[in-house]
């Protein structure tokens, strides 16, 4: 009898899983209660991404003066927008399902949860059904974080999945959170002709990030007309006739027609039986996985953001093949696990930035001897074609070895461009594997290059 493997999550690393397993010789069943493709993806990641196109779309045609054009002034269509970003999801899930379907995964639409070790119960519209499984991962996503100071009523006071788009183009929007997505918001509604002020916690965007590469976003936030107030922390949100109101920890308050909250999500793990199954759990978190990403509950898995990794689709992707992969019995000799800091990131404003590996700041607080080489984009001949010389490339190598530790990319392109140092972060491939490869000529990617070189 074929292993059965059941599923509660269709996101990222549930399809993934699935089909991996299923390809695998495994029987599988995979539960999903809303979106095939995942909830956190198909309505938070694909939709703000869309948006971020339209919105870079609009900015292009205003620079195009810069390129020898005379044009007219477009403007933004939100039910156009909506519809396209529709559009989109349908057209992504549509493929999930046809090819887990292909793969012979039994797709059960449904909520899921274990009411012991080895059964899983499905509630359908059509009543319960029950599976017994000799594996099990659970894979249900986020949900975004919610301050007790704040109500969201889903017009003025908005969460993020509020926001794709919203029913009306904001007028002036106070964005709280300087992460990767309330920066990337703070992008879209300044590129769509809102006014925007983002409040910021730290003294810099992007906390997590290279000083230098946040330096460069907050350059470009100053340009849109963008008002920071760094070092405050909202802790409070009054409702006012015109709009809202939002008191910061530092007396300082800022008002506005809207308020969006992006200060973090939630794993959703409430209901889901974790517990019920013998999973040791440290209140919505699982408390303990192994390198496996198994619980200690030996044959029970959990991936994505219930792993408390990083929230990105693609690790989610890989820990669901990574989960299959030694669920059938791939992984019980030496391999390659999967080792999060080499993961590629990108963070999808203008300009873009990504980053993998170690980071400059990181290797200095830790006292590693590194070398750091930085090209910028206004040395090459494509960047000066695009009318677009922002940005740099820059380089994190081991001085002794050559051996390629990490990199930042600010400017166009960059989350395509990133691919060629995670490449080599991953394989251990040295600067002069770089410098030594022939790139195409006129093209950002010879910064890389250079660079290495």
């Amino acid at each position: 009898m074929s292993l059965r493997f059941v599923i509660i999550g269709g996101g990222p690393a549930g399809t993934q899983a699935a089909t991996s397993a299923a390809r695998l010789g495994a029987d599988v069943t995979l539960i999903e209660r809303d979106i095939v493709g995942g909830a956190a993806h198909l309505w938070d990641c694909v939709p703000s991404k869309a948006m971020i196109a339209t919105g870079g779309r609009l900015d292009a045609i205003e620079e195009s003066i810069g390129m020898g054009l005379d044009v007219a002034m477009a403007q933004v269509d939100l039910e156009r927008v909506r519809e396209r970003i529709q559009g989109i999801t349908e057209r992504l899930e549509r493929h999930n399902r046809t090819l887990l379907e292909s793969q012979g995964v039994n797709l059960v639409r449904g909520t899921g949860r274990l009411v012991d070790a080895h059964t899983v119960v499905a509630t359908t519209e059509d009543g319960e059904l029950s599976f017994e499984a000799d594996a099990i991962m659970v894979s249900t996503g986020s949900r975004p974080r919610i301050p007790e100071w704040a109500q969201p009523d889903g017009d003025v006071v908005l969460t993020t999945r509020d926001a794709y788009p919203p029913k009306v183009l904001p007028e002036h929007v106070i964005v709280i959170g300087s992460g990767v997505t309330g920066v990337e918001f703070v992008h879209m509604f300044s590129s769509f002709g809102c006014r925007v002020t983002l409040i910021v916690s730290r003294q810099q965007v992007l906390p997590s990030k290279d000083p230098e590469v946040a330096a460069v976003l907050e350059d470009d936030f100053l340009r849109r007309g963008v008002r920071l107030y760094k070092g405050a922390r909202a802790v409070g949100l009054e409702r006012t006739e015109g709009g809202v109101i939002v008191r910061c920890d530092d007396g300082r308050s800022a008002e506005g027609s809207h308020c969006l909250l992006a200060i973090g999500s939630i794993p959703n793990s409430d209901g889901l039986g974790l517990a019920d199954a013998g999973v040791d759990m440290d209140g919505p978190w699982v408390r303990e996985l192994d390198h496996h990403l198994r619980t200690n509950v030996e044959h029970i898995y959990v991936a994505g953001d219930l792993s408390g990794k990083l929230p990105l689709s693609s690790v989610a992707s890989m820990q669901g093949r990574k989960i299959a992969e030694h669920v059938m019995g791939l992984h019980k000799v030496d391999h390659r696990h999967l080792d999060y800091e080499k993961a590629a990131s990108a963070i999808f404003t203008d300009p873009e930035i990504a980053d993998v590996g170690l980071g400059e700041a990181d290797a200095f607080a830790e006292g590693r001897k590194v070398r750091v080489t930085k090209v910028p984009f206004a040395s090459t001949a494509k960047a000066l074609i695009n009318d677009d010389p922002r940005g740099f490339v820059k380089i994190i190598s081991d001085p002794a070895t050559g051996v390629i530790l990490g990199g930042s990319i600010v400017g166009p392109q960059a989350a395509e461009l990133i691919a060629v140092l995670a490449v080599a972060v991953t394989n251990g491939l040295r600067v002069h594997d770089i410098a030594e490869s022939i790139f195409v000529h006129p093209a950002l990617a010879e910064a890389l290059t250079d660079a290495a070189e």
